[in-house]
């Protein structure tokens, strides 16, 4: 790994461990054994690589979210979903500092328009992705996986704010299909 990627990887650590505002240049220079001048050199300032820190991590999670996503050979949707969530929530685990950085661009989105625009983009592919795994043969004609998809991402940001906060107790694959499976008759 060059000093650029260096230098990336030890902001998006720091991201996660110590959030945008409390991340200096020091932490950073001190987390990837570089210095100063190579922030300068490969990115400007401290935001710029912030910035692309934040951006990188949000697409890292929504790639993990995509590769949750694996061809399940179940045939009844409530299974797929509850195997995709099975392996997401596992994720929300091995995968902490991960997750705690993708939370910490969401909340600087709303003051970067390059994070928010590069995280409505990743969000509309997983809604997407979401809806032609619970229903593959599904015709999707929204960009954002239609009703389906805005459903289940807006489920999956709550779940992670859960299981970030207090994993203990988030709730489980299990409860929130049987949740669903109680709901949807209701509706």
């Amino acid at each position: 790994m060059g000093t650029r990627e260096d230098l990336l990887s030890a902001a998006k650590h720091c991201l996660a461990e110590r959030g945008y505002a409390r991340t200096t240049v020091r932490d950073i220079v001190a987390a990837s054994g570089s210095n100063l001048a190579a922030i300068n050199y490969h990115f400007g300032t401290r935001d710029a690589l912030l910035t692309q820190a934040m951006i990188e991590s949000s697409a890292e999670a929504v790639q993990q979210i995509l590769d949750a996503l694996a061809e399940s050979s179940e045939p009844h949707p409530a299974e797929r979903l509850l195997t995709f969530l099975r392996r997401l929530i596992a994720t929300f685990t091995d995968q902490r500092a991960l997750w705690a950085a993708n939370i910490e661009s969401l909340a600087q989105a709303l003051h970067s328009g390059e994070v928010k625009a590069d995280i409505a983009a990743k969000q509309r592919e997983g809604k997407a992705a979401l809806t032609r795994m619970l229903l593959p043969a599904r015709d999707i004609e929204d960009d954002d996986g239609g009703p389906i998809g805005v459903l289940l991402w807006t489920l999956l940001d709550g779940l992670l704010v859960q299981w970030l906060l207090d994993p203990k107790s988030a709730p489980s694959a299990e409860q929130l299909v049987a949740g669903l499976r109680i709901l949807a008759p209701m509706l």
